[in-house]
């Protein structure tokens, strides 16, 4: 190579920098019981804004008919990592914080594909799917079977919900800031140590519990679950989202110069709702409204720090929910007295726990410029093909045992209008299960509560069969099991074939 040919590659290279990479960078921005009408772009209407939320989709393009596969969040979490029905694997339901693995070592995952690719791969925020082996994690020392021992290289996770303890963060696999001498114990059945719990100290509490919450206080909350130890390694709930998204933006800017996977999941608008300071107070919808405040900066800071470092133009960002939204989910924190004229599930029925259309009808935004046009698609689309599709935009094969997980890369780019043929939901309230195919829907019969005691939110169970039709009813409204028996028996025997596996 002549020394001409030797400087121009080198000029090219630090003029092209990280943009000349091919393979394109991954960032799942996942939020944590938001609705379908939770985001300004969703619902105009709104008062919460959500500007970043709203720029992410202007520039991109914008679902209207994505599910999660569950109205829960440990289910809809576990068929977005693996690419399988949750309900296809017994106790997937929601996990405790002391729960052991329900992904282990060996299963094939949206991140181990990706690092077998050569990605460096990242979870940054909520994990809820368990940790530890048959006897659960060792809080105290290296945790076995966490998110590193199923493709991730970096992680920085809660266990499980800020609602539950242990109320500590999790490093690649290590309690961070951890005392030896003041080790971490949890119990979710016996009470352990001597700290006051929301039950035997309702006035120490700065957040009173509605309904559950009443075990250990910890930063004046209560929680579920008992803990003892572990003082200096416990979080603020304030700084929370800061902690999560500075991670995150850190992982950006160290991962610069190779592909990456950043599967980035907050938690701010799940109870208990402590935003930060500088966003309390400025929604005019209480505390649920200034967590989705506080979600939409940490959208902003991520799409920052892709730009800031030129990443921008080679990163995929799918932005999406766990499940639909709930308002009062076991604390006064003034979400329904603030609540107004915000409809957190737009002009859908249900919400969290439901089979109704609140329950998995979720926000999903696809932004990836150059390659996706701006806009809003029609197609059906399912969490649970995240697994298939992101192997197939970089060039790998899924596990062939993922038969629930299809290849729909056409339709998240939105050059297929149409998506899947049917789309499956569950909802471990009741046991429901339901089917969308074209714009029918059956839902089946359950002999569950219609409505849930403590939430008050319509869990869509009903001992005879449901069948709506979402393009004119898209409120689920009008039943039309009697009046369209035909319909019925179809959907019916295509839900049945494919929980038999076909």
């Amino acid at each position: 190579m002549t020394r001409f040919c030797l400087l121009t590659c080198v000029f090219l290279h630090c003029l092209l920098g990280v943009s000349g990479q091919q393979k394109p960078n991954i960032v799942i921005i996942y939020a944590d019981d938001v609705g379908y009408g939770d985001f300004s772009c969703y619902a105009p209407e709104n008062r919460v804004k959500t500007p970043n939320v709203d720029k992410l989709a202007q520039k991109g393009l914008r679902f209207d008919r994505a599910y999660a596969t569950a109205a829960t969040c440990t289910p809809s979490r576990y068929s977005l990592l693996t690419g399988e029905y949750p309900w296809r694997k017994n106790g997937i339901n929601v996990l405790a914080g002391d729960a052991s693995a329900i992904i282990r070592s060996g299963h094939s995952t949206l991140a181990s594909v990706f690092r077998q690719a050569g990605y460096t791969t990242a979870v940054v925020g909520k994990w809820h799917l368990g940790l530890g082996n048959d006897q659960g994690p060792d809080w105290n020392g290296h945790i076995r079977e966490s998110p590193n021992d199923v493709g991730f290289d970096y992680s920085f996770i809660m266990a499980a919900t800020g609602d539950r303890v242990p109320t500590v963060y999790v490093e690649n696999s290590r309690v961070v800031n951890l005392d030896p001498q003041d080790p971490i114990r949890v119990n979710y059945r016996t009470k352990v140590g001597d700290e006051p719990t929301g039950r035997e100290n309702p006035e120490l509490l700065k957040m009173k519990h509605s309904h559950g919450h009443d075990f250990t206080i910890i930063n004046g909350v209560g929680r579920i679950g008992y803990m003892a130890g572990g003082k200096a390694a416990r979080w603020t709930d304030e700084t929370m989202a800061d902690t999560f998204t500075s991670k995150a933006v850190h992982f950006i800017e160290q991962n610069r110069q190779q592909p990456f996977l950043l599967y980035f999941a907050t938690h701010d608008v799940h109870v208990p709702r402590v935003p930060h300071p500088r966003f309390t107070g400025k929604s005019g919808h209480g505390l649920r409204g200034d967590a989705l405040l506080e979600f939409d900066w940490s959208v902003g800071e991520i799409m920052k720090a892709l730009e800031e470092n030129g990443l921008l133009k080679n990163t995929l960002v799918i932005l999406s929910s766990d499940n639909g939204p709930v308002v009062d989910d076991g604390y006064h924190d003034g979400a329904v007295e603030h609540l107004g004229s915000h409809r957190p599930t737009g002009p859908l029925r249900g919400g969290k726990y439901s089979i109704f259309e609140g329950g998995t009808r979720i926000p999903f935004i696809v932004s990836y410029p150059g390659r996706v046009k701006p806009g809003v698609s029609h197609a059906l689309f399912s969490q649970v093909d995240l697994y298939a599709s992101l192997s197939a935009l970089i060039g790998e094969k899924p596990d062939a045992g993922k038969k629930d997980s299809q290849n729909h890369l056409a339709a998240l780019l939105g050059k297929d209008k149409k998506g899947r043929k049917e789309v499956v939901v569950h909802s471990q309230s009741g046991g429901a299960f339901a089917i969308i195919e074209t714009d029918w829907k059956y839902i089946t019969p359950t002999k569950g509560a219609a409505v849930q005691k403590d939430t008050r939110i319509e869990l869509g169970n009903a001992p005879s069969p449901q069948l709506y039709r979402l393009e004119k009813d898209p409120g689920e409204t009008t039943n039309l099991a009697e009046k369209e028996p035909a319909v019925l028996r179809t959907l019916e025997k295509r839900l049945e074939e494919i929980r038999n596996g076909s």
